[in-house]
């Protein structure tokens, strides 16, 4: 399919004629194109199209029935439905009233020309880039990020099923790509075993009938890898991505020769994290977080939050579930660097702000990282007596400490056994610690052993104290209330785009869909500021509300 790219899009006399009238309040279709016309053009797609083939669709149309359909849920069948019969999509796509739209199969395409052009962003940017010219976006103002679990298209797995179904995606990959090949080799029980679906009612029930049922798949899966790898088997089987994943999944969960055959020891596995929780969707992750456990991916939403202008979102990172929040930080910033869109305050939560963190965003990014960060853990800073950190001088110029009673420490040494998180050990002579009238209040340590001090690098240190005596203030709190607010971009976004269950699999696909969804989002949003729509006010019950009526 070639592109032929068309210049102007405009909306049909008849369909507007039509359109207006149906709607006479307008909607956010109708209020959009009003306001930035089609918003894309097809020169922005044209590398991702061969130049050469018979004509494509209009990619400006597939790229707004793409918002669109994220906007409402749709489907991709009910998203072609749509654009047939419904006046609001026609008079933002420029359709005459008797277009017949496209096969739903193009939706599909468009998605995949997205993500193999690397082009996963370009929706979502154009669209910030009308809004900033619209004066409803602009950088440096206040941001706010959070995270919430995305479960993926897959069903939950214990071992036997996982093997079972690992086994069955395998031999279901072999019988599209060399069936005649598969079909010399198989044993006719293999039929019986694979042929339907792994569910637990078709299960042994007693568990040493379980464990043999996993040894018998455990020794069909090595039978299986080892005429894949003879010298005289194709040499393409080896590529299937199932097969690659069935080499995987035996690694993880049996035992490797020269030992028996039998699925591992629980205590020998893999952590969970690591493993393939299904042979369908390979990158998903087990993954818990406090009460919530799911096999899938994370979305991080940041979005804007300067009260005199709509709430907006910038940049969406999608990760496998076990990514902890810390480290999606950088490379926040960094997208949001590329766009210029950088915030001066960056509102998150405690999951996000590390001292490196902290450090880093303000002297690479110069973002004010603003968020609770962990008080001192150590049993000074825990008591709220005797010597922490904070009472210790640095001297960081000439490497030297002085404790609360004025003696300098003796060393400081960086070496490769201080803890990952700290750059520097700092000690004091056993003579001055041995006999200070301090030392209750100082250090635990055996009688002998003198206090030790760990230190981040300068710039952390600077920011982790600065941030713990910030959030210990009333402004602080006031400020940093705003934060709560992107718990409404993710409300929305489960509610009106389902945004917790991944529609394809793969992380590639899931990182389009949470683009595409953030891309509706904002077009929802905007809508409704133009249309002068209030924000809704926090809900409470009536029984808070009875209290404040009496206060």
């Amino acid at each position: 399919m070639s592109l032929r790219p068309q210049v102007f899009y405009l909306v049909p006399e008849d369909t507007a004629r039509v359109a207006r009238p149906a709607t006479p309040k307008g909607n956010v279709y109708l209020r959009m194109y009003d306001a930035l016309g089609t918003i894309f053009a097809d020169q922005q797609f044209t590398a991702l199209f061969p130049s050469h083939g018979q004509p494509a669709e209009a990619p400006v149309r597939l790229a707004l029935t793409t918002l669109m359909q994220f906007a409402e849920g749709l489907s991709d069948r009910q998203a072609a439905d749509a654009v047939r019969t419904r006046l609001d999509w026609k008079y933002l796509l420029c359709l005459e009233l008797t277009d017949p739209g496209f096969h739903f199969s193009v939706l599909g395409a468009f998605r995949d020309r997205l993500i193999a052009g690397g082009a996963e962003h370009l929706l979502l940017d154009t669209l910030l880039g009308h809004f900033r010219d619209l004066g409803l976006l602009k950088a440096r103002g206040k941001q706010r990020t959070d995270s919430t679990h995305v479960l993926a298209a897959v069903r939950s797995l214990n071992r036997l099923k996982r093997v079972g179904e690992t086994m069955r995606a395998a031999l279901n990959s072999l019988a599209v790509v060399a069936p005649a090949w598969l079909q010399e080799r198989v044993p006719t029980d293999w039929y019986d075993r694979y042929a339907a679906r792994v569910e637990n009612y078709r299960l042994p029930k007693a568990d040493s009938a379980r464990t043999t049922l996993a040894t018998e798949i455990g020794q069909d899966g090595r039978s299986l890898l080892a005429w894949i790898d003879d010298s005289s088997a194709p040499a393409y089987l080896h590529a299937i991505p199932a097969v690659q994943t069935l080499r995987q999944v035996w690694r993880e969960q049996y035992t490797e020769p020269p030992d028996p055959l039998t699925l591992r020891a629980v205590t020998t596995l893999p952590p969970a994290g690591q493993q393939i929780a299904s042979p369908y969707d390979p990158e998903a992750r087990y993954a818990t977080k406090r009460s919530v456990d799911w096999v899938g991916y994370k979305v991080h939403l940041t979005e804007t939050c300067d009260r005199e202008r709509p709430c907006l979102i910038t940049h969406v990172e999608t990760t496998i579930a076990t990514v902890p929040d810390d480290q999606v930080v950088a490379p926040i910033h960094q997208a949001l660097a590329a766009k210029d869109l950088l915030p001066a305050d960056h509102l998150l939560d405690a999951g996000y702000t590390t001292a490196r963190n902290l450090a880093e965003s303000a002297t690479t990014y110069q973002v004010d990282l603003q968020g609770p960060i962990a008080e001192d853990a150590s049993w000074q800073g825990r008591a709220g007596k005797g010597f922490a950190k904070q009472d210790f001088r640095v001297d960081w110029e000439n490497r030297q400490v002085t404790c609360p009673a004025g003696v300098v420490s003796r060393s400081w040494t960086s070496n490769a056994s201080t803890p990952k998180e700290y750059a520097f050990v700092v000690h004091w002579a056993k003579r001055d610690c041995r006999d200070c009238a301090y030392r209750s209040h100082c250090t635990k340590r055996g009688k002998e052993q003198p206090r030790e001090l760990l230190l981040k690098p300068h710039a952390e240190e600077t920011a982790m104290q600065t941030a713990r005596q910030r959030q210990s203030t009333a402004a602080f709190e006031a400020q940093y209330a705003l934060r709560a607010g992107v718990e409404s971009a993710h409300a929305q976004g489960i509610r009106r785009c389902d945004l917790r269950h991944a529609r394809y699999r793969g992380l590639a696909k899931t990182k389009l869909q949470h683009v595409l969804t953030a891309a509706a989002l904002n077009l929802v949003r905007v809508s409704a500021w133009m249309a002068e729509t209030p924000r809704a006010a926090t809900r409470r019950s009536p029984f808070a509300r009875l209290r404040a009526s009496t206060a």
